[in-house]
């Protein structure tokens, strides 16, 4: 984890490894308590709004490092190929991005990690030489860490197990391997997807680290809009009953009617209470009488 020394990285990625493990107990605690989808849809919105947060912490970041001064930097150092962004090197965030560049006195030039390549009068004598990483506010420094545990802690709430819950449950039994076996390789495709792209996408010259994760919350907000119009509840239900909700409402007509008088034998064989019992005895007993 860049910006903190060895323990505090080693505590810091076992104390996110918690988080999940917080947030799959919370889902394993609350899932036959108020359902498959309220913890679903809370888990990807949380999500979205922690990818949203880690965005505008990286953005932060870059903002609130110090400012670079054009006069006493190198020219091969104050512009960078973008495609979102104008390249230009404002922060020694920006600064950072660029290989071969470094920070040092308000001056960005060209150096590796032991400093700078040449003796730059631009660059004070007492000066610190940053590379890769720019000093930032303590506040702010640790922001992405609080939004990487909540996302944690969200994702394990509900996107991290459920879907597989929720997987095995909505297709018809004729269909229901081979439809979670294709879910189960699409799901691992797009994992390869975003795993495979991810360095190229938030590197300066793309879309930047701020711009990736702003992009990954837009998706992520899309899809809890799709889910809360198309993902029904499935605690409780039957598999017949299941596969009704995803029928039209001609099929759900044809349907009906085909279970109607299915639905009467299981009414009386589990009355909803005692007096409807006691009603249908005497009513009973009368006719025998």
């Amino acid at each position: 984890m860049s910006g903190f020394n060895e323990v505090t990285s080693l505590w810091l990625a076992a104390f996110t490894s918690l988080a999940l493990l917080v947030g799959l107990f919370m889902s394993l605690f609350l899932v036959e308590r108020i359902g498959r989808r309220p913890l679903v849809l809370a888990s990807f919105g949380g999500v979205a709004f922690c990818l949203l947060g880690l965005g505008f912490a990286f953005y932060l970041a870059r903002t609130t490092s110090e400012e670079v001064h054009p006069e006493i930097s190198d020219v091969e150092c104050m512009l960078k190929p973008a495609l979102v962004w104008d390249g230009v090197t404002r922060y020694c965030y920006d600064c950072g991005m660029i290989e071969g560049c470094g920070f040092c006195g308000g001056a960005c030039v060209k150096g590796g990690h032991n400093g700078p390549f040449a003796d730059h009068a631009s660059c004070p004598v007492k000066s610190e030489w940053q590379y890769d990483v720019c000093d930032t506010p303590t506040s702010v420094s640790h922001l992405p860490v609080v939004f990487m545990v909540i996302y944690l802690v969200a994702m394990g709430l509900g996107a991290a197990g459920l879907p597989w819950t929720i997987n095995s449950e909505i297709y018809p039994v004729k269909y229901r391997s081979l439809a979670v076996g294709v879910s189960t390789g699409a799901n691992w495709l797009c994992n390869l997807v975003i795993s495979s792209t991810f360095l190229t996408i938030s590197d300066a010259s793309a879309m930047t680290m701020y711009g990736s994760f702003w992009m990954y919350a837009i998706v992520s907000f899309l899809g809890v809009g799709w889910l809360f119009f198309n993902l029904p509840e499935t605690k409780g239900l039957s598999y017949e009953q299941i596969e009704s909700c995803f029928l039209g409402e001609s099929e759900k007509l044809v349907y009906d009617s085909r279970n109607k008088d299915e639905t009467l034998p299981l009414q009386k064989a589990f009355p909803s209470d005692v007096s409807d019992t006691s009603s249908e005895t005497t009513t009973y007993g009368s006719v025998v009488e």
